[in-house]
């Protein structure tokens, strides 16, 4: 059964029967949901961990670990089915590349691969080269580096295919919680188009039949205009009388302000001087540690101000920890490596060299991969279902009447009575 922010609803049920235990009929309802900013921070490490280096070898073993735990960790609700659009873009990333390193690549030397038929062009276009021949150093470069590209992509549809984006804006610190409720409410206009766009046609089909034309085009424009403005009342309405964004009276929002802006210039010089100088790490390392600080104190200020509450909030408990600790170990592992043996993660052509196996790399991947066997299974929605239709048997028999008392609430959606 599924709550109202689309997960699934894991607290114990009248009878007894929670996550974990064999209620009656012998469906488990096994599993729990891990913090969805746990994954994130999981697949962030990943994509930081293929962001260090060119080697296939890694990324492809990264890559592996990644999908070996979305499919074996991922829900069965819709949202968890859009790995197969990030694979889609990470390989059309890949092709891509190889098609502009193919017939547009500016290098003049290594070892010759294909010599294809080379494009005229004018004078004024003299830098660019057509056609012509390939070399295989280039081209191998240019395949690693639409590999790592493609990982990153990956790994951020990792997050998305593991994490629940709404109940991930909704654990967001208290000093962001208009922005998130924007964001939900952003992401559920088009399915609430789409559904009113429905219900008009279905209507007007019922009313007076199929109307074409210009005028039946603003027959069906204005009433789904209409349907959405009501919709987006009824929802101000409902959050105004819960007391969305009220606030506290209080002081130390010029101390959050002032802390923010700290926050925000430590964090924006230590990313410089991390990208684009030759200063020594602790220096760039402490700058951007202070700018988290400042930053994470501006934010828990101003959230004091708001009187905000969670219904059924996540819990961050040792599955959150293992997941985190997981890509945290990934990318320690990989800046380890990156110091004692650089030309691991570096690979350089020319000349052509075969890509390093170092030992480290089985076990960056498998620290990646830990989250796959260390963390519960999520609970499944089929699951749910198939224990809500045996409670309902159950009573229809404990009754002696069709349906029973509680077969209407329990009955799945779909199923006709």
């Amino acid at each position: 059964m599924a709550g109202a922010d689309g997960g699934v609803v894991s607290s114990r049920t009248r009878s007894g029967a929670g996550p974990g235990r064999l209620p009656p009929g012998g469906v488990r309802l096994a599993g729990r949901t891990v913090h969805p900013w746990a994954w994130w921070a999981w697949a962030l490490c990943a994509a930081a961990t293929v962001s260090l280096t060119t080697n296939p070898w890694l990324i492809g073993l990264v890559c592996a670990a990644v999908l070996a735990t979305v499919l074996r960790r991922r829900s069965d609700e819709p949202w968890a089915h859009s790995l197969g659009v990030y694979l889609s873009m990470a390989g059309f990333v890949l092709v891509m590349r190889i098609f502009f390193a193919t017939f547009f690549s500016a290098t003049r030397s290594g070892t010759l691969l294909w010599d294809l038929p080379q494009l005229s062009l004018p004078a004024w276009a003299a830098g660019i080269r057509v056609g012509g021949r390939v070399y295989l150093e280039p081209w191998l470069m240019a395949c690693f580096d639409a590999m790592r590209l493609g990982a990153m992509l990956l790994c951020v549809g990792a997050a998305n295919t593991l994490a629940n984006p709404r109940r991930a804006l909704r654990s967001v610190p208290a000093a962001l919680y208009e922005v998130s409720v924007a964001v939900v409410i952003a992401l559920t206009v088009a399915p609430q188009m789409v559904e009113s766009l429905a219900r008009v046609r279905r209507a007007q089909r019922l009313r007076a039949g199929a109307v074409t034309g210009s005028g039946g085009l603003a027959r069906l424009v204005i009433p789904v205009l209409e349907d959405s403005v009501e919709r987006a009342m009824g929802l101000a309405r409902s959050m105004e009388s819960r007391g969305f964004g009220r606030t506290r009276p209080g002081r130390g929002s010029s101390w959050g302000t002032l802390l923010g802006l700290l926050g925000a210039v430590c964090l924006g010089l230590g990313a410089f001087l991390m990208l684009g100088s030759s200063w020594p790490s602790p220096v760039w390392i402490g700058l951007l540690a202070a700018g988290a600080l400042a930053f994470g104190a501006a934010l828990r200020l101003a959230g004091r101000r708001l009187q905000v509450t969670h219904y059924r909030p996540d819990d961050w408990s040792r599955p959150e920890w293992v997941v985190l600790a997981s890509g945290v170990v990934a990318v320690a592992a990989t800046v380890g490596v990156g110091r004692l043996a650089p030309a691991a993660l570096s690979v350089s052509m020319p000349p052509l060299v075969l890509p390093a196996l170092h030992l480290l790399f089985v076990p960056i991947a498998a620290a990646l991969a830990a989250p796959a066997v260390l963390t519960p299974p999520p609970p499944r929605v089929s699951d749910w279902l198939a224990w809500a239709a045996e409670r309902s048997r159950s009573d229809q028999g404990q009754s002696g009447e069709p349906g029973g008392p509680d077969a209407e609430r329990l009955r799945p959606r779909g199923e006709v009575s």
